[in-house]
């Protein structure tokens, strides 16, 4: 198949934990643009695996949180080569929508590991950073 046109190069990319600035995974986004602090729409669940890691997952009755993560403008490349071979393998690329109604990619848990015994439904708290206790990087 070819394409009649020029497909877009980079993508918008929410990251929910260990991807946002000062974390462990962030060097992953080192080539990509910081687009600013953004929550997802009300409608996902949140979850901690094993307390390493957070996970969103979409809510089958729509009655979610927004969860609080930070959106990146990244081009196909550091996405596939440089981000996603550090995501833990309880993770999956999906597409989530933003609080303002735009779409972007995001890792979300994957459905088999719900009922995992290290998984905690961290919802309430509302981000990564605030269950964790961790202070917003200037």
């Amino acid at each position: 198949m070819t394409l009649k046109h020029d497909p877009p190069t980079t993508i918008t990319f929410f990251v929910s934990g260990e991807g946002m600035r000062g974390g462990r995974l962030n060097v992953g986004l080192r080539a990509a643009r910081f687009l600013g602090a953004v929550k997802t729409a009300p409608t996902y669940y949140f979850y901690s695996v094993r307390d390493e890691f957070p996970g969103l997952y979409p809510a089958p009755d729509g009655k979610g949180r927004s969860i609080e993560g930070e959106a990146y403008e990244v081009d196909y490349e550091t996405l596939r080569a440089t981000f996603l071979p550090r995501e833990p393998h309880e993770l999956e690329l999906g597409i989530i929508e933003l609080a303002d109604s735009q779409g972007s990619l995001a890792m979300l848990l994957r459905s088999e590991h719900l009922d995992d015994a290290d998984v905690k439904e961290i919802s309430s708290h509302g981000g990564w950073r605030a269950y964790r206790g961790l202070p917003s990087p200037v």
